[in-house]
């Protein structure tokens, strides 16, 4: 008897659930005070054993002081997260929260507008 396979792996399904997930309980459930800055959730990273899950998140804003004021309300309710999302995914094992935070849209954000100052320069 052949083993059924999928498509995507199972820990691609569940990074991606975790994702929309996670990214639901910050935004809604939460209501921690702390939080005041737009939060994305940018990707989940499951281990194999479903052991732990490193949750990168980009916080925008413009003043630095509320994101990291932001990003350390988040890594602060990790459990609680934790907690709300074995509720929501109703698995066996819910995996302990590694919050990271993501700077990919930031970077991209000042590559952005480096390569307009570029254009800009050339087209004078």
């Amino acid at each position: 008897m052949k083993k059924r396979t999928s498509a995507v792996p199972r820990t691609d399904r569940l990074n991606s659930e975790f994702k929309k997930e996670i990214y639901e309980i910050i935004s809604r459930r939460l209501n921690d005070p702390d939080i005041t800055e737009m939060v994305s959730v940018m990707e989940v990273d499951v281990s194999r054993d479903l052991s732990y899950a490193k949750v990168f998140v980009s916080v925008f804003s413009k003043d630095e002081e509320k994101k990291l004021k932001t990003f350390g309300a988040i890594k602060k309710n990790a459990k609680r997260i934790r907690y709300f999302l074995g509720g929501a995914m109703r698995i066996r094992t819910v995996p302990e929260l590694s919050f990271v935070l993501d700077g990919s849209m930031e970077y991209g954000d000042k590559m952005d507008k480096l390569f307009a100052e570029i254009e800009n320069g050339e087209n004078k």
